[in-house]
């Protein structure tokens, strides 16, 4: 296995359905304009609350994508 060089950069997924959805959400927009996706790590959830039930939720995440030699 060669070595490889990484970069993260931190993304806000939101969704009203899940948390699945807003880091989904996240993932396939960073994705139509970074090369090599390898992985996330979440690193906040919260969300937004009306009339006592979740509205909206949001997810803080960092991605990590490999740089091209």
């Amino acid at each position: 296995m060669s070595d490889r060089v990484y970069k993260k950069v931190e993304l806000v997924g939101t969704s009203k359905a899940s948390i699945e959805d807003a880091i989904q959400n996240a993932l396939t927009t960073a994705d139509q304009t970074l090369d090599h996706l390898d992985w996330f790590e979440v690193s906040e959830i919260r969300g937004h609350i009306s009339d006592g039930r979740v509205a909206h939720y949001q997810v803080v995440m960092k991605v990590g994508f490999r740089l091209d030699r």
